[in-house]
C-alpha cells in the first residue's frame, strides 16, 4: 500500500533533536523523503504495522505528531510536483 507520512517532532525539548532523527531514520527504512518531514512510503500492511509501532515508540506524543495517509495504488498518478529535487519512485525501476 502507498502512504505519506508525515511528522512534527517538537525540539523544543532536550531530547527533541534525538527523537526527530530517529523519525526521519524510520521512514527512511520504509520510503523516500520527499519534503523535509514528509516521506512517501510503499509498504506492506505487515511493514506498515512495523513502522507505525517505531514510529510511536519515538514520539513524545504529548509534543510530537505523526500523520499518515492511505493511498490506492493508483494514486501515484494523481500527484504532481513542481521544483526542484524531484522525488524518487519507491516502485519504479532502479538503474545503478
Amino acid at each position: 500500500m502507498k502512504t505519506i507520512v508525515s511528522y512534527d517532532v517538537s525540539t523544543t525539548d532536550a531530547d527533541g533533536p534525538r527523537r526527530l532523527r530517529r523519525v526521519a531514520k524510520a521512514c527512511k527504512s520504509y520510503g523516500v523523503r520527499v519534503q523535509y518531514s514528509v516521506f512517501e512510503c510503499s509498504v506492506t500492511e505487515k511493514e506498515w504495522l512495523i513502522l507505525r509501532d517505531n514510529l510511536l515508540g519515538i514520539i513524545d506524543s504529548s509534543l510530537d505528531s505523526v500523520r499518515v495517509y492511505f493511498l490506492g495504488d493508483d494514486d501515484a498518478r494523481k500527484t504532481e510536483h513542481h521544483g526542484v529535487r524531484r522525488p524518487l519512485d519507491p516502485d519504479g525501476p532502479l538503474i545503478v
